[in-house]
């Protein structure tokens, strides 16, 4: 990245805990939306055939919530490294991710569309994959935040798929 996309001096304090509560309440907004869909979610999966290794939906709660938190870390990083002039495209992929990402749950929980929750997923790890070469460009550590959350929406395409063609008549 070019230098005159680096802060050049340190930002004060109060701005950089105003900018990571921002980042936590922009990420948090998301995945609000996301569960409003999901208020239902746990007796519909419960219903559903799944596939033998599919985790209990009890991991489901604490997995996506260390999730968010690793991922809005890892944006206000980069903010803090480069500003929202010099991360414009990094962080405007996470914000786009973001929304896909609370989509997701309306397409599977709400309206029963697996087909459209496996390509909406399928666009989730693609974006997901996009904004981690981002933030890698911006501070390699903010890259390495993401891995966990890659590796999660891979695992969740797999079990999306999987849960889908179990559950014809459903989703």
């Amino acid at each position: 990245m070019p230098s005159s996309a680096l802060h050049t001096r340190p930002l004060p304090v109060s701005r950089q805990l105003l900018g990571l509560f921002g980042w936590l309440a922009v990420t948090a907004v998301a995945a609000g939306l996301g569960s409003a869909a999901s208020i239902q979610a746990s007796s519909f999966y419960g219903q559903l055939v799944q596939p033998s290794w599919a985790p209990p939906s009890s991991w489901f709660g604490p997995v996506w919530s260390t999730l968010y938190l690793l991922m809005a870390l890892a944006a206000w990083w980069v903010w803090r490294t480069a500003g929202w002039q010099g991360a414009r495209r990094a962080l405007t992929l996470y914000v786009v991710q973001l929304a896909v990402n609370a989509l997701w749950s309306w397409l599977f929980f709400a309206w029963h569309q697996g087909a459209l929750a496996l390509v909406d997923v399928l666009v989730l790890l693609a974006l997901v994959a996009a904004t981690l070469v981002a933030f890698w460009r911006v501070r390699p550590g903010a890259g390495l935040l993401l891995v966990p959350y890659l590796l999660w929406v891979g695992f969740a395409s797999a079990l999306n798929f999987a849960v889908w063609r179990l559950n014809p008549g459903v989703l």
